[in-house]
């Protein structure tokens, strides 16, 4: 059974990683060189990563510890080992995390992948 590939147009979620798209880059972000694939998000438990694979017509940047990939052409697939591919739209994506919040410890992390 051939996996289904959708493209986000506006905002997207894939496991624990959120797409936003932006306007534009905010002012003081840094180029970062990803030859190749681009990674967005490693996971800390299984070692798996959500990734642009074929990152021609990708740019990643970050400032204070986001991150946003331009995509400068044809939609470009993100892939994960546990979840659905999923294509991205030509534009600028911020790129978060889904957060949970432990009333207990009154404390807000990211959700652990």
């Amino acid at each position: 059974m051939k996996k289904r590939t959708f493209v986000v147009k506006e905002k997207g979620q894939q496991g624990d990683v959120l797409f936003k798209k932006i306007g534009g880059l905010p002012d003081g972000c840094r180029r970062i060189l990803a030859p190749g694939r681009i990674v967005l998000a490693e996971g800390e438990a299984t070692g798996h990563a959500h990734a642009v694979c074929d990152a021609e017509g990708c740019e990643l940047y970050e400032r204070d510890g986001t991150l946003y990939l331009r995509v400068t052409e044809r939609p470009r697939e993100v892939r994960h080992e546990e979840h659905l591919p999923m294509k991205l739209s030509p534009g600028i994506w911020e790129i978060g995390r889904v957060l949970e919040h432990d009333y207990l410890e009154e404390d807000t992390r990211p959700v652990a992948d």
